[in-house]
């Protein structure tokens, strides 16, 4: 994993940081006093859902395919809002039995913002030290949360510190935190995290990830025409990169849909 961490994220040093850490120090644990939470923020296209495919591929086999892998979107799973009685018990329910099942199991939540603030309040007990039922340890579980919010402020003070002459390799988590808590925990649209799941410190790592610049987006290019056993020549590669929108408007610095859609405008230029 964290071979391919360093060979296939692109422009993500934090990440790969944070997302062994907490990995490492998880499974090497025999007796883990609570799950592990991983909560992935950043702006789209900036490799959420890829590192977390990639982490379940690493931990069970047969990756997201594996019974014992949980994904759950709010759009497709839970859209109605006048049904959200029954979709907790459901959702109670569903992970209960494949705890019970399964105490290894993982669960994927993808556009967390997006969920129902009610809904994620069932989450709660399954990710704190205490959850045993029927003589089942949780403990051994993996929840990961993804969200695209906490983007901007983080796409804003990277640009803040590139302004500032710090490197983008030189940004330390330190340095996003509190922007991102702020999107993210203590704003009062973001009804997801007025949950439980914030007061009670659930959360074990949060993962900001960073906008790529020109030069990522250049390598997500190459990777791709590779993947697609393609030729990979450089008027292709600087084509397709230039072909995407950048921000702010005057200095174009960052992609502003990362390496998206990167897959499908390959086809224009071959």
């Amino acid at each position: 994993l964290e071979c391919d961490l360093a060979m296939n994220l692109v422009g993500q040093p934090l990440v790969r940081q944070q997302v062994m850490k907490g990995v490492t120090e998880f499974l090497e644990n025999q007796n883990p006093v609570k799950p592990l939470v991983m909560s992935f923020h950043g702006s789209t296209g900036t490799g959420k859902t890829y590192v977390s495919s990639m982490l379940i591929r690493y931990l069970f086999q047969g990756g997201l395919q594996s019974p014992y892998v949980h994904h759950f979107s709010p759009i497709v799973h839970f859209p109605h809002a006048d049904r959200i009685e029954q979709y907790k018990e459901s959702l109670k329910r569903w992970i209960q039995g494949n705890l019970t099942n399964c105490g290894r199991s993982a669960f994927l939540f993808d556009e967390m913002d997006k969920m129902h603030p009610g809904l994620v309040d069932v989450i709660i007990p399954f990710l704190g030290p205490s959850w045993v039922v029927y003589g089942t340890n949780y403990r051994k579980a993996i929840f990961i949360f993804i969200s695209n919010a906490g983007g901007e402020q983080i796409n804003e003070m990277t640009l803040d510190l590139l302004r500032a002459h710090k490197d983008r390799e030189e940004i330390s988590l330190q340095d996003l935190e509190l922007a991102i808590s702020k999107a993210v925990f203590e704003n009062p649209q973001s009804g997801f995290w007025k949950s439980g799941i914030i007061n009670e410190h659930l959360i074990d790592f949060v993962v900001p990830f960073l906008p790529l610049k020109h030069h990522h987006i250049k390598q997500c290019v190459i990777s791709e025409l590779v993947q697609q056993g393609l030729e990979v020549r450089p008027d292709v590669v600087q084509e397709v990169a230039d072909s995407i929108p950048y921000f702010p408007e005057e200095e174009k610095i960052f992609s502003s849909t990362g390496c998206k859609t990167v897959a499908s405008r390959i086809s224009f230029f071959f």
